[in-house]
């Protein structure tokens, strides 16, 4: 384990340093969290039917969104990329530790260091400033980090097992391009997934990406407590589980069909 946490500790050490970077996320993401609490503010004041979340729970959703919008960009580990098509991974395969732990690790830190970066400052912003409430109870404040950081693990296997997909691609694009829209889509960042259809809700309700969103800001609104908390957390960990799977399997049998360029 304590080589998994040193890669972890030294990738968040290495993003932290990029404050500037972190500094052009907040702003953009205050822009667009503007702009979506000024159409949903529209949408609730035009509509005279009742919704499944009040308005001003909309507008918290939409402030956690901006907050942990890095937990939806799943896309391949841009070091681990250059080794794959350099053929440098070969020197990976050399390395005393389970390759796919090593992976893993460097993807959950390369997205903890920039989510810290910029959650704090705009969660602060939109407690302060744009109307974001706090946690209903300390439970679920307590539930909602617990369910966060699921989010993060889950984040990491899908953006693990995205790179691990350029064993059989060149350039890596294909899986990159496809997963974003459907994230976006099925987790509940474009649109809170209690205001879909009822029948689009539980195809949602299946799809591993809810976890990333959907999950652990209905714990912090309290629409998900007790049991059905408990149960929706569950499912974070099943599909932790049921990627980390798929993920060594895969790595598995790309490593068995590598050719490294030159030799």
């Amino acid at each position: 384990m304590r080589p998994y946490l040193a890669i972890l500790d030294s990738r968040c050490r290495m993003l932290l340093q990029y404050r500037v970077v972190a500094l052009a996320g907040i702003v953009t993401q205050v822009f667009w969290g503007l702009l979506f609490t000024a159409m949903y503010r529209a949408f609730y004041h035009a509509s005279k039917t009742a919704q499944p979340l009040n308005e001003g729970q909309v507008i918290t959703y939409i402030w956690l969104g901006q907050a942990m919008l890095l937990l939806t960009f799943n896309r391949p580990d841009s070091e681990l990329a250059t080794m794959i098509s350099s053929g440098a991974v070969a020197y990976e395969l050399t390395r005393p530790v389970d390759l796919y732990n090593s992976w893993l690790a460097r993807c959950a830190g390369t997205k903890a260091a920039p989510l810290v970066l910029r959650a704090i400052p705009i969660l602060l912003l939109g407690g302060m400033f744009f109307g974001m409430a706090t946690p209903v109870s300390v439970s679920a404040g307590v539930l909602f980090l617990i369910s966060i950081i699921l989010g993060l693990i889950l984040a990491a296997t899908i953006t693990t097992l995205v790179t691990i997909t350029m064993l059989w691609t060149i350039s890596g694009e294909g899986m990159a391009a496809l997963l974003p829209p459907l994230i976006y889509i099925s987790s509940g960042m474009l649109i809170p997934l209690p205001l879909w259809p009822d029948w689009v809700k539980r195809i949602f309700d299946w799809l591993p990406f809810r976890g990333l969103i959907d999950t652990p800001f209905r714990v912090y609104l309290g629409d998900f407590h007790g049991i059905f908390a408990a149960r929706a957390m569950a499912q974070q960990v099943i599909w932790i589980l049921i990627i980390v799977m798929i993920g060594r399997v895969t790595l598995q049998r790309g490593l068995r069909r590598l050719v490294v360029q030159g030799g």
